[in-house]
């Protein structure tokens, strides 16, 4: 390939350039240089401050490493912005570079920028790299010196191969190998997660439960109504009791695992919480296939059920609930730790105590008062200048010397009208409630479900509302329209006789008495109504049917 036109090469000269042109490119070059000489000021001066509390002269080599480790240990601000942690061996160099060079030593060195590679070079290294992966940048290089006479620095051939992600092995097939793991004792190690459970009353349940890495006991579970740290706390607290203190508990990352509640409790009884990789559920395949098998073998034989369900049974929610809680108590302690174990070849009960005997110990129980005070929360409050602290809208009246100060208040989340004030890992007693809106935490939330619905009564409002306003229309009318749409009398057949002329006088004249009749009570029925809703005088359809002169016409 050729050279680029604008890559200046040794002895180059720039005969057709004006001067003014080379007076520019000269400045350019040197505010590069006085930029980077500045960042290389500004990096020495980071590197001093992070170290001087290591070069104190008084410090002995022991006190040294302590104050080494603690910078080490946390995160700093960096010379340019965002947040950066430095190892102690990097720690270490820093401070042998200052005694012995001072503080020059500590700036980064000032490269000058090296002539540009020819591209077919980086192309040769590329292609010895991947004709043969396990070939390192070093080996690359002394090839590339053996063939050509010349090769890139093996920190350029890194950042070559880093682009072309040549810097890793392949992944055969794509996927991912992982490890057999087991804890070689038992409390090494407890597994929890959750699992969605049946429903009782309803609702849908969920079981905690923890499982003994070495030997696959279930040293604690429960199931409840909702999926928060109540609930993970009634599973764990009893385990704790019943099967000792373990050296770390593995979990997932949930919202009731990375509840602060949890890591406190943890941290007062010297466990380490250890959180799973997020999307990498194999690390709790032991709990995972258990679950498998509390499905196939337990919930199974478990029916869902409403709340008329346990309504007609007699039981409550709560009842119900316990029933399942005591259902599975049962299954876990006479069927599952007395099965042989398809991996240990022993049941879970055995490996437990076997574990026990071969340790010479037993395991490590936590005092009733260590768990009580492990599982009680707290928060952190400032004191106002009135010596209260407010916690979920509650007020508490503390010590007046507290003014200020940022206390912890240690509480049980069903019982906030009891908070004790911590100060500096002492008690400074009790607080004195001042005013209470609320008596639990917002996040104890009872294992109550809503009340059941009522059976319904059969009484339609509507409808009664329509029928008030039907019976007032007709209680108002004054014209009988629903005659009118009365039945007619049957029509008279075609083998009846014909009407009788010789009654047509004599109905006439019926007729007529009866017409007088009614007009000489007129001035009365003028001003009542009949019974069946007609206004005086006037003639129903049957009447007029029925009326001499419609039958003589």
């Amino acid at each position: 390939m050729g050279r680029d036109p604008r890559e200046v090469r040794p002895g180059q000269v720039f005969c057709r350039a004006r001067p003014d042109r080379i007076e520019g490119i000269v400045g350019a070059i040197d505010d590069v240089e006085a930029a980077r000489r500045s960042k290389a000021q500004q990096v020495a001066l980071f590197r001093y401050q992070l170290i001087c509390p290591a070069l104190e002269p008084g410090l002995s080599s022991k006190a040294r490493g302590r104050v080494v480790r603690a910078i080490a240990g946390v995160e700093h601000d960096g010379p340019f912005g965002g947040k950066h942690r430095y190892s102690r061996d990097t720690l270490d160099r820093w401070i042998r570079r200052y005694r012995a060079g001072g503080f020059e030593a500590l700036a980064p060195s000032l490269r000058a920028p090296g002539a540009r590679i020819e591209h077919t070079v980086l192309e040769l290294a590329v292609a010895l790299k991947k004709e043969n992966l396990d070939r390192t940048a070093a080996q690359v290089a002394r090839i590339l010196k053996a063939s050509a006479g010349w090769s890139p620095s093996e920190s350029t051939l890194l950042r070559l191969f880093a682009r072309h992600d040549l810097n890793r092995p392949p992944i055969a097939g794509g996927t991912t190998v992982f490890g057999r793991f087991e804890a070689t004792m038992p409390n090494e190690r407890w597994v929890g997660d959750a699992l969605h459970g049946p429903k009782v009353a309803g609702r849908k349940t969920y079981l905690f439960a923890f499982l003994d890495d070495h030997s696959r006991l279930a040293v604690g579970y429960r199931f409840g109504f909702a999926e928060d740290t109540v609930r993970l706390g009634v599973a764990l607290q009893p385990a704790l009791a019943a099967r000792g203190v373990p050296a770390s508990v593995y979990v997932d990352n949930g919202s009731a695992f990375v509840d602060s509640w949890l890591l406190r409790a943890c941290g007062k009884l010297g466990i380490r919480l250890v959180h799973s990789t997020p999307h990498r559920p194999q690390g709790r395949g032991k709990i995972e296939r258990w679950f498998r098998g509390v499905r196939d073998q337990f919930l199974v034989e478990i029916a869902d059920s409403t709340a008329a369900d346990v309504a007609a049974q007699g039981f409550t929610p709560a009842v119900a609930l316990l029933e399942l809680n005591t259902f599975f108590t049962a299954w876990v302690e006479s069927t599952y730790h007395h099965r042989i174990h398809s991996e240990t070849g022993q049941t879970p009960l055995a490996r437990w105590d076997a574990g026990w005997q071969a340790a010479g110990h037993g395991p490590s129980m936590a005092s009733a008062d260590a768990l009580t005070a492990a599982f009680q929360w707290a928060e952190w409050r400032t004191v106002t200048k009135t010596a209260t602290v407010s916690l979920h809208g509650n007020s508490y009246e503390v010590e007046a010397a507290l003014v200020g100060a940022r206390v912890e208040l240690v509480f049980s989340p069903f019982d906030l009208d009891t908070i004790e004030v911590h100060y500096r890992g002492a008690c400074y007693g009790r607080a004195v409630p001042f005013r209470i809106t609320r008596h639990t935490h917002p996040k104890a939330r009872p294992e109550t479900v809503e009340p059941i619905p009522a059976a319904p009564t059969g009484i339609a409002y509507l409808q009664l509302v329509t029928d008030a306003h039907a019976q007032q229309l007709q209680a108002e009318e004054r014209i009988g329209y629903h005659a009118i749409y009365s039945d007619p009398s049957p029509p008279a057949q075609p083998h009846d006789p014909p009407p009788d002329t010789s009654t047509s006088t004599s109905t006439s004249a019926s007729a007529s008495a009866s017409a007088s009749a009614s007009a000489s009570s007129g001035d009365h029925d003028d001003q009542q109504e009949h019974d069946d809703g007609q206004l005086p005088g006037q003639l129903s359809i049957d009447d007029a049917l029925n009326h001499p002169a419609t039958v003589n016409s």
